[in-house]
């Protein structure tokens, strides 16, 4: 069924509409005629409140989980609500100062962006989730550490503070020596260059004879570029935190819809396509229950929205997944706002 434009409701009906709704989110229950009748906002007896929310259900936005229950809307009213009624409600200032202090703290981008994902959650009362920036970092310093006699720990550094750490299983016969010489060879020829880049350049020094490395420094640069050049498909891509703000005494009453929503949550792949869907959006996209095929049975909503670095080219999304009676009007602009904030912490 197709809900109705919110400008074909009278206004009776769509005051009405907007409290049990707001009422809904606010609670979790359904909200009946004789609680509309007391709240003091609309002057109409019980009966006439039960008409007008009788005609509503017909147009499916209103459902009655029981005959004698209030009404609660369905995902098509939320639709119409946060489409044609909800007004938004900015962050607050501590909401901003609590937020903007997160994007300030030092250390390695993903270290940023765990922090960002448990942020949203903290303040969302939600499960918060971010999307690894899909980028090619530029090399600042690479690093060869002996572990042992057969391992070393090859840490790479980035231009924009991202650092990555690979163990690398070390030749026959490579020395410490050798590991500090092919350390100070790659770095001086590397830095500035992506890990694509650096591979290449590599790799055809080593093989026109160029490469001032002797015999074990070319075999251990060898092997350190086969490591480096890994598909970036292994690596993580969404970062998921909160998960347990999902168990609310709610979902105690529907713990087969949580436990689908957990089950889906664990398919990274699935839900990083969802918010990458979001890409291409100028503020925070809303997915509400079915309208998503991923999370159709649990029946929970998704709020999303992407992230771009100082040159406004989007590099990753982020947003909130809950039930669907998440607080939309203040969540949106919460998760649009982090949005900004870390793609200026990205720069």
């Amino acid at each position: 069924m197709v809900s109705p434009p919110i400008t074909e409701l009278t206004t009776r009906a769509r005051d009405i509409f907007r409290l049990v709704v707001e009422g809904y989110l606010e609670s979790g229950q359904p909200v009946g005629s004789k609680a509309l009748a007391g709240s003091g906002v609309i002057d109409l007896s019980p009966a006439s409140i039960r008409s007008v929310l009788s005609d509503l259900e017909q147009l499916g936005l209103l459902a009655a989980p029981h005959t004698s229950a209030g009404r609660l809307p369905t995902e098509q009213g939320l639709r119409l609500f946060v489409d044609g009624i909800m007004q938004m409600a900015e962050p607050s200032p501590e909401e901003r100062a609590v937020i903007e202090q997160q994007m300030r703290e030092p250390g390695p981008i993903e270290q940023a962006l765990e922090a960002t994902s448990a942020l949203l959650s903290n303040l969302s009362g939600a499960a918060g989730m971010v999307m690894v920036p899909q980028r090619e970092s530029r090399i600042a310093q690479i690093s060869l550490v002996p572990l042992d006699e057969r391992r070393a720990l090859v840490v790479l550094v980035g231009t924009d503070g991202h650092v990555e750490n690979r163990v690398l299983e070390l030749p026959q016969g490579v020395s410490t020596g050798d590991l500090q010489q092919a350390t100070n060879y790659v770095t001086a020829r590397l830095a500035g260059r992506t890990l694509a880049e650096a591979s290449r350049d590599m790799s055809a020094e080593i093989a026109s004879g160029r490469s001032a490395l002797d015999e074990a420094g070319r075999r251990l640069v060898e092997a350190g570029l086969a490591v480096w050049s890994e598909d970036a498909a292994a690596r993580p891509v969404l970062i998921v935190r909160g998960q347990a703000k999902l168990l609310d005494e709610s979902a105690l009453t529907d713990i087969e819809r949580v436990r689908s929503l957990i089950d889906d949550l664990e398919n990274k792949q699935q839900v990083a396509q969802l918010l990458d869907s979001a890409r291409e959006a100028e503020s925070a996209r809303i997915f509400i229950g079915a309208e998503n095929r991923l999370f159709s049975l649990s029946g929970s909503s998704v709020i999303a929205a992407p992230y771009r670095n100082s040159e406004g080219r989007v590099v990753g999304v982020l947003g909130v997944i809950g039930p669907t009676r998440l607080n939309y009007a203040r969540v949106v602009p919460m998760v649009d706002f982090t949005a900004r904030s870390l793609g200026r912490r990205l720069g």
